[in-house]
C-alpha cells in the first residue's frame, strides 16, 4: 500500500442546498479493520461515506489521516494515492478490456499520456489476481455479468494501491454467491493487506459477519458506534428502522442474526406455537 494511515472524520456537518443532513458525525476507519455504515434509507450513511472520499465537502468538522494530514490539504492525485472509492453505480464502457478498466485505478501515478507508472503493470496484475478476474483480462467489460463487473471495478480500486478503501453498497443487485465473494474479499483486504475499509451495507447480517466496527445512523446522526455486538441490539435498531427487530446469535457460527418483525411474522409465530 502506498500509505497505511487510517482515516477519521470528526464532528462532521454535511448539507445539501443549505439543509444539514448529517449532524456532528464522528467516524474512524482503522488500518486492518472493516467499519460498516448502517441505517435506513435517507439516514446519511452514503453522504458520510462520500465526504470521506472528498466528494461532499463538510460545512463543519474535519477529515484527517492518522498521521495528522488533513484530507482537504492534499492535491487530488495525492489524495487518490491514499483513498479509493467503489461507488454504488459504475458505467459499463463498451469495447474496453477488463485489464484496461482495472488499469484506470493507476491514474494517480501516471503523468501525461499515461507515462511514468513503472509499478502499474504489476499492480494491475496483483489486483486482478486478488479479485479473481485474471482469466477474463482480455474480455470486454460489456460481456460480463453484474457480479463479474463488480469484481472488476473492485480490482480497479485495488490497483489504485491505497491504504483506505471506501465501498458504497457493494453487494447491491448481486446474487448470493457474488455477495459472499465480495464480502470475503473485503475481509481479506483488511486481514491480509492491512487496508482500512469503510463500507455502506443495508444487510445487517452481512455487517455482523464482516465488520469489526459498525456505525448506525438515524436521521443524519450517529445513533450508535462500536463493535457489531454493541451496535446491533434491539434497543438501537428498532427506533432507527421504525420496526421491531429481534437479535439472536446463530449457534452454529456464533454470529449475530437479525429479524424484523412484521404483522405476518407475528401471525406465523402464533401459528407455529399452537
Amino acid at each position: 500500500m502506498s500509505d497505511d494511515a487510517g482515516l477519521s472524520g470528526r464532528s462532521l456537518e454535511l448539507a445539501y442546498f443549505g439543509e444539514t443532513v448529517v449532524h456532528g458525525a464522528d467516524i474512524e476507519l482503522r488500518c486492518g479493520e472493516v467499519t460498516a455504515l448502517l441505517g435506513p434509507n435517507g439516514s446519511g450513511k452514503s453522504t458520510l461515506l462520500r465526504s470521506l472520499a472528498r466528494l461532499h465537502r463538510p460545512s463543519a468538522g474535519e477529515i484527517a489521516f492518522d498521521d495528522g494530514t488533513p484530507a482537504a490539504a492534499l492535491a487530488p492525485k495525492d489524495f487518490a494515492r491514499r483513498v479509493s472509492l467503489l461507488a454504488q453505480s459504475r458505467p459499463v464502457p463498451g469495447g474496453v478490456r477488463v485489464v484496461d478498466v482495472v488499469g484506470y485505478g493507476r491514474h494517480p501515478y501516471r503523468g501525461r499520456w499515461r507515462s511514468g507508472d513503472e509499478d502499474g503493470p504489476a499492480a494491475v496484475e496483483r489486483a486482478m489476481g486478488i479479485c479473481g478476474v485474471s482469466g477474463m483480462a482480455e474480455r470486454g467489460v460489456e460481456t460480463l455479468s453484474g457480479g463479474e463487473r463488480q469484481r472488476v471495478w473492485l480490482a480497479s480500486c485495488l490497483a489504485q494501491d491505497t491504504g483506505v478503501l471506501l465501498l458504497d453498497e457493494p453487494t447491491t443487485y448481486l446474487d448470493l454467491r457474488y455477495q459472499v465473494e465480495i464480502l470475503d474479499l473485503i475481509r481479506d483486504l483488511a486481514d491480509d493487506h492491512g487496508t482500512a475499509v469503510g463500507v455502506v451495507l443495508h444487510d445487517l447480517d452481512q455487517a455482523a459477519a464482516v465488520a469489526d466496527r459498525a456505525v448506525l445512523l438515524h436521521g443524519g446522526r450517529v445513533a450508535a458506534s462500536g463493535t457489531p455486538a454493541e451496535v446491533l441490539t434491539p434497543e438501537n435498531l428498532t427506533p432507527a428502522y421504525g420496526i421491531d427487530i429481534e437479535v439472536d446469535t446463530d449457534p452454529a457460527t456464533g454470529l449475530l442474526t437479525t429479524r424484523p418483525i412484521g404483522k405476518h411474522s407475528r401471525r406465523l409465530a402464533s401459528s407455529a406455537a399452537e
